[in-house]
């Protein structure tokens, strides 16, 4: 392929991605926000103005993280890059459900580290607080991040493909769980059965509740999927009650 030919494919990429990122966004984010008025009704009440600047942020950080998306999209079905995979025999089918645990696990420990790094003053009042600003935090603000913030999410899953062998179908799983968590992490109330969230189990998983508290007192509870990381670091203060 032509240089110029290359480069109007890598761009048509990065701005289909671009597109897709948005409107899943759109689409995610105002099903639970809908799900929100029939279930909470007036809970985002007097909050239209911060509703707004959540928006605009997060179509933002959309472009921020469809470019290298899109980037990586075409450099895999054009030249092979990463190691996504089409036929499900070509690893074990355990695979499948290690591979998504695998880039969770990886993802979650990239996310405690650099939001710990977000929460120190200079880099907070930079660009963290951009996100802090939803108080409380709507189904609206899962990508509402000031740009530098937006690339240090943005980069993780595509340079995550090139090391991390994983089905295409299992890459999907991976994006969708990683978009409602988003989401539901920061609703501003727990949808998830209060037997679920209080149980054993739960004292290992991130919900609203979880979430909620770091919004709250802002010095805790710093994990994305998991409460590993803020159980082995001392930095999980348990449940708020949104």
């Amino acid at each position: 392929m032509a240089p110029d030919a290359s480069l109007t494919a890598v761009l048509i990429s990065a701005l289909a991605m671009t597109a897709i990122v948005g409107l899943r966004y759109i689409l995610t984010s105002g099903l639970f926000a809908w799900i929100t008025a029939r279930v909470r009704p007036g809970h985002y009440s007097g909050l239209g103005l911060q509703i707004r600047s959540e928006i605009k942020w997060s179509l933002l950080s959309a472009a921020i993280y469809g470019i290298p998306s899109g980037v990586v999209a075409w450099g895999w079905q054009q030249h092979g890059w990463t190691r996504i995979y089409t036929d499900v025999h070509a690893f074990s089918l355990w695979w499948l459900p290690g591979s998504v645990l695998a880039f969770l696990l990886l993802h979650d420990t990239w996310f405690y580290w650099t939001h710990r790094w977000m929460h120190r003053p200079r880099v907070f009042r930079l660009a963290h607080a951009v996100h802090h600003a939803s108080r409380p935090p709507t189904a609206w603000a899962a990508m509402s991040f000031h740009p530098l913030e937006a690339l240090t999410g943005a980069v993780v899953v595509p340079a995550l493909v090139f090391f991390v062998p994983i089905h295409v179908g299992a890459l999907g799983a991976v994006l969708t769980i990683m978009t409602v968590m988003g989401i539901t992490n920061h609703m501003g109330w727990e949808m998830f059965p209060r037997a679920l969230v209080q149980s054993r189990l739960g004292g290992w998983l991130i919900t609203a509740s979880h979430h909620h508290r770091h919004h709250e007192s802002y010095q805790c509870n710093y994990g994305l999927y998991f409460r590993h990381w803020d159980h082995l670091c001392g930095t999980d203060r348990g449940l708020s009650s949104p």
